[in-house]
């Protein structure tokens, strides 16, 4: 190759590649879902007044699955239902918390002992968090080496952070032995959990822990002692409706009407 054609080349791939990366970058500031969807492994999602959920994300059978934990911005710090399923967005979760409201997690309450749910345990213990669990959760973490909170409760309880309450209620098995729901009474927000199913879910989805028996009856304790929630939260995918407890008994019922399940 002579010089010239050699020159001609490398003017070319200069050119080649300032230019995909200017278009790169207008894909990126015009458009940032295009990347965003391809690399996020945390999501912050306003709800409504002091109420966020955030979402990470762990490959499950080789799928991206998005699991829901919830914050609340309170007077005295912040709550935080569930912890995030990946454990390096403990950190950035923390982070963004402290970011958006210069405020500190001070209070964490898992609802079963999933490590979608209590993952992040011992991250947030060594933060200075106080964790809570049910002592039914507590047990199960230590036989199942989950990560243990750093405290339990015994019975259905109420917590009072600032502004806000946090009500524990355990209705019985369902998704798993231990799992509870937490009433948000301020703005009617009942995160359910993995006890509920997104509407987008067409399945019950891992089951290998659940008592299929006992689950509908779980959900009806929960309908008969929250009956008009304004937001239903799920352990995983999208929480635009509050019917997902609604859903998951009919899911429920479609199970046990399948043949050879």
């Amino acid at each position: 190759m002579s010089n010239q054609l050699f020159r001609s080349y490398i003017a070319i791939v200069l050119f080649s590649i300032i230019y995909l990366t200017g278009y790169t970058q207008t894909i990126i500031k015009n458009k940032p879902h295009l990347i965003e969807n391809h690399s996020k492994s945390l999501t912050i999602t306003h709800l409504i007044g002091d109420y966020y959920i955030f979402t990470t994300y762990q490959l499950f059978k080789g799928v991206k699955y998005p699991a829901n934990g919830m914050y609340v911005v309170t007077t005295n710090g912040v709550v935080l239902i569930d912890t995030p399923w990946d454990q390096t967005q403990c950190q950035p979760l923390l982070d963004s918390i402290a970011t958006r409201h210069h405020k500190k997690v001070i209070l964490a309450i898992a609802t079963h002992y999933h490590d979608d749910r209590t993952g992040g345990f011992d991250f947030l213990k060594q933060q200075g968090v106080k964790t809570y669990t049910s002592k039914l959760t507590y047990d199960l973490c230590k036989e199942r080496n989950e990560k243990q909170s750093e405290f339990y409760f015994t019975r259905d309880t109420t917590f009072k952070v600032g502004n806000h309450t946090f009500q524990t209620y355990y209705p019985g098995e369902g998704h798993t032995k231990d799992n509870l729901v937490v009433w948000c009474k301020n703005k009617r927000v009942l995160y359910a959990g993995c006890l509920a199913k997104s509407i987008e879910n067409d399945g019950l989805g891992n089951v290998a822990d659940s008592n299929l028996e006992a689950w509908p009856i779980s959900i009806k304790k929960v309908l008969k002692k929250y009956p008009k929630p304004a937001y239903v939260i799920p352990g995983h995918f999208n929480w635009k409706s509050n019917k997902g407890l609604q859903h998951t008994l009919n899911l429920l019922q479609l199970h046990e009407l399948k043949p050879n399940k």
